[in-house]
C-alpha cells in the first residue's frame, strides 16, 4: 500500500510536533527529517494537521479521479454526510451540481448507506447482549485496533462503514461496471478504500480539500452551475452520522448513563484511552462508539474554517431540511428494499506493536542519552515522547535518535562550547608562543650575524694584544695601554655574548608526555578546514617520551598549519607515530600541492616562505627547526610537486630522543631558538 502521508524533507524543521501528536507512533526520525512509516500509519492525519511548516503531504487522488472521469465508464460520486460543514456558503443542490459539472454521472448521499448501517448496529446490540462491540464507522480507529490492539480485533463490529455500504448499494443497482469515488473529510478513507479485503468496493477517495482543488482547476463557480438534486435513494436522519453520537440516534440506540451499556468516545485524547480500557475488560459496555476526530466534521480533509460547534449546527440544519422534504413512506420502502444487502465485513490482525527492550538494553540506551541515574530522566516531552524510557524504547526500535533528547543535546552543546573555549585558549597560547619564537628566531639570526661579523675581528684584536703584551713585557709605558685594549676588546665580546644570551631565553622544560596526546594538542591548536580528512595512526609500543610539551605542540601546530595551507581544495592529512627504545618519530603527510625541489634546501631558513605576501613570515619552520634541535632531535622533509611523477604531497618527519639529552658540557636545557 502506497504511503498516505509523506514528508517534504526541505521543509521539515524537526520540531517533533508530529512525533508528539501521532497516536500510532508512526513517525521515524532519520536523515534529519520526520518520516512517516506506511506500515504503522493509520491515516488519522494528525501529523498533516499539526505541522506548521507544511512539511507533510497527503497522497493525492486527483490524478486517478481525473483518469476515471476521462473514461467512458460512468463514475458515481458518493458524498459524506459532513459536506454541509464544508460548503457552508452553498445550498446542497449547488454542491451536487458542481459534482455533475466535473463529470460525475451520478451523485449519491452516503447518509442513506449510514441509515442501513445503523439498522445493523441496532440488530447487533439487540441480539448479542453479552459481548462488547466497537463501532467500525471510523477507519482510523479500525486500523489502530488491528495494528496496536490486535487482541481486540474480534470485538470490532462485523459491519461495513457507511461508505462501503453505499458502494455495495450502488453496485447492486448498476452492476460492477460502475466506478465509485468517495468524497469526504477523512484521509483514512483513502486507506480503507485500498484495503485488500475491500478491493473494488470504492475506486478512489477524495477529500473535500482535493475536490475544491479540482473545481478551481476547472475554473468552475459552484454558485453559477445548474443546481441539482441527489440521485436516489435519499436519506432522512442518516446525515447525523458525522456528529458524535449520531450513529446511536440514527440506530435508535439509547446511551444510558445508568447502565453504561453504550459509551461514546471522540477525539485523539479520548479514543486511545477508551480502546485501552476496552481491552482491559473493565468496561461493562455492549457498544463503544469511538471516533478519532471530534466528529467527522473535524476531519483533516476539511478546508472549512468554521469552528467545531458551527459545523455541527450546519449538519443539523441540513438533516432537519432533508427530513422535512422527504416522504417517510417512500424512505421506509427503500430501506426495506435493501434490507437483504450484505453489509458484513471481517477484520484481520496486523500486529505492529514494537518489541520491548530488555532492562539491560534500556539502561544502555538511556546512558547514551546521558541518563545514568533516575534523576536524569526529566520526562520533559521535548522529543515528542511522554517519557525518557519511551524515547529509549523508540530508539531501540529505530524510530528515534539519542540526539532528540533536548536536555542531553543542551548539555552536549555546553561541553562542546567548553572544549571550544579550551581549544581557543590553547590556540591563543600557541599563537603567542609562535610570535615569541619568531621574534627570538629573528634575534637569533641577528645575533648569529653579529657573532660572525664582530667576534672574529675581536678575537684577532685580543690575540694580537696579548701577543704585544708578551713582547713588551717590562715596558710600563706600553703595558697600561695594551691592558686597556685587551679589557675593552673583552668587554665588546661580553656585550655580544650577552646579546646571544638574550636570544637564548627559551629553555626546554622536560616532562613525560604521551605522543598521542601531543598530536591531539597540535590538532586542537589549528582550525580544521572543510574538506580535509584527518587520519591518525599509532604504531603501538611505548608512547611516552621526555620533551617540552608546549614547544613540541608548537612544532606540530606549525607543521599542521603548513599542511592545511597546501590543501586549499581539500585532501587527507595523515599523522603516523612510531618509535623504538631510544627514539620516537612523528610523520605528517599531506596530499597538497607539494614543494618544488629548488625550495627544499631553504625551508628552514628564517624569512623564507613560498606563501603569498601577507600570508606568512617565513619563520615558522625556522622556529620548528630550532625547537627540534633544542631537543637534540632531527627533522626531515620529502615532497613531490610534479603530478607526472605520482601523487603530490609533502611529508615532514620529526625524530626525537625518547629520554632527555643535554648538550655536551651543559647543565641547562637551553640553546638558540634559531
Amino acid at each position: 500500500m502506497a504511503p498516505l502521508v509523506s514528508t517534504i524533507g526541505e521543509r521539515c524543521r524537526l520540531c517533533y510536533q508530529c512525533v508528539r501528536e501521532c497516536p500510532a507512533k508512526a513517525i521515524r526520525i532519520a536523515d534529519r527529517k520526520a518520516q512517516v512509516l506506511p506500515e504503522r500509519c493509520i491515516g488519522c492525519g494528525v501529523c498533516f494537521r499539526v505541522c506548521t511548516q507544511h512539511a507533510k503531504q497527503v497522497r493525492s487522488a486527483i490524478e486517478n479521479v481525473e483518469e476515471l472521469l476521462a473514461d467512458t465508464v460512468p463514475v458515481a460520486a458518493i458524498i459524506a454526510p459532513s459536506f454541509p460543514a464544508e460548503f457552508i456558503d452553498l445550498p446542497y443542490t449547488s454542491v451536487v451540481g458542481t459534482l455533475r459539472a466535473l463529470g460525475f454521472a451520478s451523485v449519491h448521499e452516503v447518509a442513506f448507506g449510514a441509515e442501513l448501517v445503523a439498522l445493523q448496529y441496532n440488530k447487533l446490540v439487540a441480539t448479542d447482549t453479552d459481548k462488547l462491540w466497537v463501532a467500525t464507522t471510523c477507519p482510523a480507529v479500525v486500523g489502530y485496533i488491528e495494528k496496536y490492539y490486535p487482541d481486540l480485533t474480534d470485538s470490532l463490529a462485523p459491519i461495513v462503514s457507511p461508505m462501503v455500504a453505499t458502494a455495495r448499494l450502488l453496485r447492486r443497482q448498476h452492476g460492477d461496471g460502475i466506478r465509485i469515488v468517495f468524497v469526504g473529510p477523512c484521509i483514512a478513507k483513502k486507506r480503507e478504500a485500498a484495503l485488500p479485503d475491500l478491493d473494488g468496493e470504492v475506486d478512489e477517495a477524495l477529500t473535500f480539500a482535493e475536490l475544491r482543488s479540482m473545481v478551481a482547476a476547472r475554473r468552475l463557480d459552484p454558485r453559477t452551475v445548474p443546481p441539482s438534486e441527489f440521485d436516489p435513494p435519499h436519506s432522512r436522519g442518516g446525515g447525523l452520522f458525522p456528529i458524535s453520537g449520531g450513529i446511536l440516534q440514527v440506530a435508535r440506540i439509547q446511551e444510558d448513563l445508568v447502565t453504561g451499556h453504550v459509551m461514546v468516545a471522540e477525539g485523539p485524547e479520548e479514543f486511545a484511552q477508551a480502546i485501552k480500557e476496552a481491552e482491559s475488560g473493565l468496561m461493562d459496555t455492549r457498544l463503544l462508539e469511538v471516533l478519532f476526530c471530534k466528529g467527522c466534521t473535524m476531519g483533516p480533509g476539511m478546508s472549512s474554517d468554521l469552528p467545531h460547534f458551527g459545523r455541527r449546527a450546519r449538519v443539523s440544519q441540513y438533516v432537519r431540511q432533508r427530513i422535512a422534504q422527504s416522504d417517510k413512506a417512500a424512505w421506509e420502502k427503500r430501506i426495506a428494499e435493501y434490507a437483504t444487502l450484505d453489509l458484513s465485513r471481517k477484520y484481520r490482525r496486523d500486529d505492529t506493536r514494537m518489541p520491548v527492550p530488555s532492562p539491560e538494553e534500556l539502561a544502555r540506551i538511556l546512558a547514551e542519552m546521558g541518563k545514568t541515574d533516575p534523576h536524569d530522566e526529566l520526562n520533559c516531552g521535548a522529543c515528542g515522547y511522554s517519557s525518557c524510557r519511551e524515547t529509549a524504547a523508540a530508539i531501540y526500535n529505530g524510530l528515534a535518535e539519542p540526539e532528540m533528547c533536548l536536555p542531553h543535546a543542551v548539555e552536549h552543546l555546553r561541553e562542546t562550547v567548553r572544549e571550544l573555549a579550551e581549544s581557543n585558549e590553547e590556540l591563543a597560547d600557541a599563537q603567542v608562543a609562535l610570535v615569541r619564537s619568531e621574534k627570538l628566531a629573528s634575534m637569533g639570526q641577528l645575533a648569529a650575524g653579529i657573532a660572525h661579523e664582530v667576534n672574529n675581528p675581536l678575537g684577532v684584536v685580543i690575540m694580537y694584544s696579548h701577543f704585544l703584551m708578551e713582547q713588551l713585557a717590562g715596558k710600563p709605558e706600553y703595558e697600561g695601554d695594551l691592558a686597556m685594549v685587551v679589557e675593552q676588546a673583552n668587554r665588546c665580546k661580553r656585550i655580544v655574548s650577552g646579546l646571544l644570551d638574550f636570544a637564548r631565553q627559551s629553555k626546554v622544560q622536560h616532562e613525560q608526555v604521551d605522543v598521542g596526546e601531543l598530536v591531539q594538542r597540535g590538532l586542537r591548536g589549528v582550525a580544521h578546514p572543510i574538506g580535509v580528512e584527518i587520519q591518525v595512526e599509532h604504531a603501538g609500543g611505548d608512547p611516552i617520551l621526555e620533551v617540552d610539551a608546549d614547544q613540541l605542540t608548537q612544532v606540530l601546530v606549525n607543521i599542521f598549519s603548513n599542511a592545511f595551507a597546501a590543501m586549499p581544495d581539500g585532501g587527507r592529512l595523515t599523522i603516523r607515530t612510531d618509535g623504538d627504545e631510544d627514539h620516537v618519530s612523528i610523520a605528517v603527510t599531506d596530499t597538497g600541492t607539494g614543494i618544488k625541489p629548488e625550495h627544499l634546501p631553504k625551508l628552514f631558513e628564517p624569512f623564507f616562505t613560498t606563501k603569498k605576501s601577507g600570508n606568512g613570515t617565513g619563520l615558522g619552520l625556522a622556529v620548528t627547526y630550532g625547537i627540534v634541535k633544542m631537543h637534540r632531535g632531527d627533522i626531515k622533509v620529502t615532497s613531490n610537486a610534479d603530478p607526472a611523477k605520482g601523487p603530490t604531497g609533502t611529508t615532514f618527519t620529526v625524530v626525537l630522543p625518547r629520554r632527555r639529552q643535554e648538550p655536551a658540557g651543559s647543565t641547562e636545557g637551553s640553546t638558540s631558538a634559531a
